[in-house]
Order: C-alpha cells, then sequence, then structure tokens
C-alpha cells in the first residue's frame, strides 16, 4: 500500500468517526469498556472454548453409543 493511500484511508476513517454524533460516539466507547473477557480467555483466547466445546460434544456422541 502507498503512503498516499494510507493517508487517503486514515483521512477516511477519522471524517466518518467525526461525523457521528458525540452521544453515538461515547455509547459505542462506553460498550466498549462494558465487555471484559475473562481471564482464562485473556490468557489462552479460544482455546479453551474449543476444547470445552470438542468435550460437550465427544460426550454426547458416547451417550448415543451407550444407547
Amino acid at each position: 500500500m502507498k503512503s498516499d493511500e494510507y493517508v487517503r484511508f486514515l483521512t477516511e476513517q477519522f471524517v466518518q468517526h467525526m461525523e457521528k454524533p458525540k452521544s453515538v460516539r461515547k455509547s459505542i466507547k462506553e460498550e466498549k469498556k462494558q465487555y471484559k473477557a475473562s481471564k482464562r480467555e485473556q490468557w489462552f483466547g479460544l482455546l479453551p472454548y474449543a476444547f470445552s466445546h470438542y468435550v460437550k460434544g465427544a460426550k454426547k456422541k458416547l451417550s448415543k453409543k451407550m444407547k
């Protein structure tokens, strides 16, 4: 990406941001502040979620086989 394209992109983003009403910008900022990731999520990302999802699926399959 050339530098002039990058400057144009940054300018467009800045203008879009500034055209939003202040109340909308504040509400977006507050929404971002309210979301707080769990420690598990912060440290390991999506791996714990993926592992638990896998285990739940394996348990379901195992219980279906046992029936």
